[in-house]
């Protein structure tokens, strides 16, 4: 998803938040760099363009926009926090060749985690979303003749 200025001055906008250059330094990174960014690559790509921006400002920033529901954070198995810009339902798929986490999209399976819960609810737990972070390795397409 590509963003631009105006965008997402909006974006803050709508979620009632000042517009500041710092804020709009980090969630241009996010925009930018998309495939779920580490704190680390967004103040990378920040300094490039903003090398005064300081790095607890970026966390700060960060932890704003993760309460405000600008964007949403996501552990991956190496323990690496991402922040992911995309706050439409979805899952994750974790490739353990390359580190890279893609979006999955899938109704179908939403209905029945959803299902599968209401029938085998957690004791003394409201469940209120179900995000699957599936890990695995891309298969070599077996089929292709040599």
């Amino acid at each position: 998803m590509h963003l631009d200025i105006q965008d997402i001055q909006e974006v803050l906008k709508e979620k009632g938040l000042k517009v500041t250059p710092q804020r709009l330094g980090v969630l241009e990174a996010i925009y930018t760099l998309r495939n779920h960014p580490t704190a680390e690559q967004i103040i990378d790509f920040i300094h490039k363009k903003h090398p005064s921006i300081a790095i607890g400002t970026v966390y700060k920033t960060l932890d704003t926009f993760v309460k405000y529901g600008v964007v949403r954070k996501i552990l991956t198995d190496g323990d690496a926090m991402r922040y992911d810009s995309i706050l439409k339902h979805h899952h994750h798929i974790h490739s353990e060749d390359n580190n890279e986490i893609r979006d999955y999209v899938n109704e179908e399976l939403d209905e029945l985690l959803k299902q599968y819960f209401e029938k085998n609810a957690i004791e003394g737990y409201e469940i209120n979303s179900i995000t699957l972070h599936i890990s695995g390795k891309p298969l070599i397409n077996k089929n292709s003749h040599n």
